[in-house]
């Protein structure tokens, strides 16, 4: 595979992805075709940028470590058209940069930053078609995750009401240098139209969803003490008693709807 090295900064968390046969895999589940907007968040020393430049022959990435622009910018001429963001991947406009064409988000995401990447996504999920994410594996089992066990929590909700997600395959330390310290795993999301979602108000859902989670032993009645009454949430059909673990997405989905009707936002 060609490409550069560069020593991993560990302040950035940064663990550069080499093995070929790993890069293969995430290239078939994405299966670029002509006209995407492919956009790679954290290129680090081209592992998938130079492949997918092969196979789709243009890509944005958006890179935050000054010292990989040069390099990237130089070894992705013999493979396509690449251009280059130096920035926060929080402090960019996913809805401006893609101007009207969905983007196709991909990435080796710092695990240090996974959470906060994934939220910032949700609030421009109307401007992407999907995602596909290296993430630790432990953070993909949250994302998939279904009711009823400890997996289970406010990550899990909160995409899965906005985004189909799917946990593709597992990717051992080895595919990585300098190796991560646990297993890692690749994740597809693809959000949801939003008439399909059925969430009045994005704003009042995610407050219900932090609090129900923010003490997981508390029932509903308790953790939600500032936002809803118990009426509301029998009114949703959930149980008072019940604790947010048992809560499927659908029953908090309901649950906020209640809540907005109840006291509307504005």
């Amino acid at each position: 595979m060609s490409g550069f090295t560069r020593p991993a900064k560990k302040s950035l968390g940064q663990h550069f992805l080499h093995e070929r046969g790993v890069v293969e895999k995430i290239i078939l589940a994405v299966d670029p075709k002509p006209g995407d907007r492919l956009v790679e968040i954290g290129p680090g020393q081209g592992a998938m940028t130079f492949p997918l430049l092969d196979r789709h022959g243009r890509l944005t990435a958006i890179e935050f470590d000054r010292d990989l622009l040069e390099p990237l910018a130089a070894a992705a001429r013999a493979h396509g058209e690449l251009e280059l963001i130096h920035s926060d991947v929080l402090d960019v406009d996913f809805t401006a940069l893609a101007g009207g064409t969905p983007l196709r988000l991909v990435g080796n995401l710092p695990y240090n930053l996974s959470s906060p990447i994934l939220f910032h996504a949700l609030d421009h999920a109307a401007a992407i078609h999907d995602m596909h994410f290296m993430l630790q594996k432990e953070v993909v089992d949250r994302m998939a995750a279904g009711p009823g066990g400890k997996t289970y929590g406010r990550l899990s909700v909160m995409l899965q009401a906005w985004c189909e997600v799917t946990a593709l395959f597992t990717v051992g330390p080895g595919a990585f240098r300098p190796p991560p310290r646990v297993d890692s795993a690749v994740v597809r999301l693809v959000p949801r139209p939003r008439a399909s979602v059925g969430i009045a108000d994005p704003a009042g859902f995610a407050a219900i969803v932090r609090d129900a989670f923010g003490q997981r032993r508390k029932t509903l009645r308790n953790a939600l003490a500032r936002c809803c009454d118990e009426a509301a949430i029998r009114a949703a059909g959930l149980d008072p008693q019940a604790r947010a673990e048992q809560v499927p997405v659908a029953g908090f989905v309901r649950l906020a709807n209640v809540a907005a009707a109840a006291d509307p936002p504005g």
